[in-house]
């Protein structure tokens, strides 16, 4: 019986290791699924900043993105200037998104948002500056232009980003002006608006997909807007 006894508790000491062996197992495995997201994220939002600051670019260029797994899409996105109350610029500026496992890492209208899902943040802030000292609004709008794709893969993918950029610079006069960004991670958007000194509020426009974060500047500004037209395609690397 003693013997019975010591090899039941034998195989039930080993049953108990090969458990916690496993579920340690599974958790390493969690934990380094979790970095490689996370490291993805980084690498994309370090490629979109160099590939999509048109402010910074005139002519062709070319950069490769690099990621584990995952998704890089484009999609329709609107920028709006208001003059007075009056929509008074429509520019369909676009995004480039890249999706992982919940994740996402997004390009819109200079801005670059990481979202965890349920914690999105602004990387960089989108291309809206103004000084009340010196009553001026100047917006930067980098429209990806109209080539829509989507590349994925699940062991390792580089995308190739291809820019050819140039520049509409336009005067807007004195008014009163609000700047309008169509997105999908509102908040973000509305906390930097906000530190700005904006008043914030959304809208929904006629033909958008998604509402629009609206950030009204006070008071009577000059106005200008630059369109940096990337002329962008994405393809395999």
């Amino acid at each position: 019986m003693r013997a019975q006894s010591h090899v039941v508790g034998v195989a039930l000491m080993l049953g108990v290791a090969v458990l916690a062996l496993g579920t340690l197992t599974a958790g390493v495995g969690t934990l380094v699924d979790a970095q490689t997201a996370t490291a993805d994220a980084q690498r994309v939002a370090d490629g979109f900043d160099r590939a999509l600051a048109g402010a910074e670019q005139t002519g062709t260029a070319s950069y490769d993105i690099t990621f584990s797994e995952g998704t890089i899409r484009t999609a329709n996105r609107t920028l709006r200037i208001i003059s007075n109350g009056t929509v008074a610029e429509t520019v369909d500026v676009g995004a480039v998104v890249y999706d992982h496992d919940g994740g996402r890492v997004v390009a819109l209208a200079g801005a670059i948002v990481r979202d965890g899902g349920g914690s999105a943040v602004l990387a960089d802030p989108p291309s809206v500056a103004h000084s009340t000292s010196n009553a001026v609004l100047a917006v930067g709008a980098p429209a990806i232009g109209t080539d829509r794709r989507s590349i994925s893969g699940g062991s390792g993918v580089t995308a190739t980003v291809r820019t050819n950029v140039s520049h509409d610079r336009r005067a807007l006069g004195t008014a009163n002006f609000s700047v309008a960004i169509e997105t999908t991670t509102p908040a973000p958007f509305r906390r930097y608006f906000t530190a700005q000194g904006a008043r914030v509020t959304t809208r929904s426009f006629a033909g958008d997909e998604h509402t629009s974060v609206v950030a009204a500047y006070p008071g009577l500004r000059q106005g200008y807007l630059v369109v940096h037209d990337l002329n962008l395609e994405v393809s395999n690397g």
